[in-house]
């Protein structure tokens, strides 16, 4: 696990003075940094922790050592002895001298399972979790659910159960909504319709900027079958939307979170800090894909 703090103090004409902080992500970690550094505060730009003040590198410094340095080692001999003695055997679990690391097809349970690992994290370049040894028995605790995912996830796998819903009302269904979703339209109310050229959220396609709404009405048989949880309403009209690009959910500037009854009558709404922070995860993963490989 590596981490870094750099000093970033400034003059008062440029901003406050402190220090960013980065290390791999763990939720554990994460909610220690927390409590110990209320103020923190993280920039999705530096993909780091701003943390204030003249003296925050130092404090940071100081604060991974306590955190981790000692009893760590020790936690690792025991993870170590725990392994040797209830060794995982599983092709998507590599083992190495200082650590495991569990490489798998993509699935969103083997993802959150292994966000319950404690100090478990991604390492986006090779494209594998790192476990510590002090969390082996945390992650034995969860193997049979992340195998079975990954086991699912082979493209094998993948390809049968596609084969056995050929022709298929499920699969017919699923085929309509990803038609209607490739025309990029998208009901609205006449006397509320969204800033154009800016994000909002909406209901099932996530965080999208619309570009205009012509004023033609909605065909009913198409909201009851693809727009089920829209409030009910009789004079919906179709607005045209395009998915926001990375730059602009970056700049987008989050609303309060609103309450769980405006949220269920509203058809869509300025995206709150954690909407946004999915929306632009996502944006950077597609980011990435994009980039040519060298």
């Amino acid at each position: 696990m590596t981490t870094k703090s750099t000093d970033n103090a400034k003059s008062r004409d440029e901003g406050p003075p402190g220090a960013t902080a980065a290390f791999p992500y763990d939720r554990m970690t994460v909610e220690h940094f927390r409590k110990a550094f209320p103020r923190a505060r993280w920039s999705d730009d530096l993909k780091a922790w701003f943390v204030p003040g003249k003296t925050a590198a130092r404090r940071f410094d100081r604060w991974w050592e306590r955190e981790f340095a000692g009893s760590n080692a020790y936690a690792d001999m025991r993870g170590r002895d725990a392994y040797a003695f209830d060794p995982i055997i599983s092709k998507y679990l590599l083992v190495h001298d200082e650590r495991l690391e569990v490489q798998t097809p993509y699935s969103r349970t083997v993802v959150d399972k292994m966000r319950e690992v404690p100090f478990a994290s991604w390492d986006g370049d090779r494209r594998v979790w790192t476990v510590p040894y002090r969390s082996y028995e945390d992650l034995r605790r969860h193997w049979s659910q992340i195998e079975t995912a990954a086991i699912r996830n082979e493209p094998e796998e993948r390809r049968k159960r596609q084969v056995q819903r050929r022709g298929t009302p499920q699969e017919l269904a699923s085929r309509a909504r990803s038609a209607e979703r490739h025309r990029r339209r998208y009901p609205l109310l006449p006397d509320d319709l969204p800033p154009l050229g800016r994000p909002v959220m909406t209901r099932g396609y996530g965080v999208v900027v619309f570009t205009g709404c012509d004023g033609e009405a909605a065909d009913p048989e198409i909201l009851r079958t693809h727009y089920a949880d829209m409030p009910a309403d009789p004079d919906y009209v179709w607005g045209q939307w395009r998915p926001a690009t990375l730059d602009e959910l970056i700049k987008t500037w989050p609303s309060r979170a609103g309450s769980k009854a405006e949220v269920q009558a509203a058809v869509w709404w300025q995206p709150t800090i954690g909407e946004l922070r999915a929306a632009r995860k996502a944006g950077r993963a597609m980011e990435r894909r994009r980039m040519p490989k060298v």
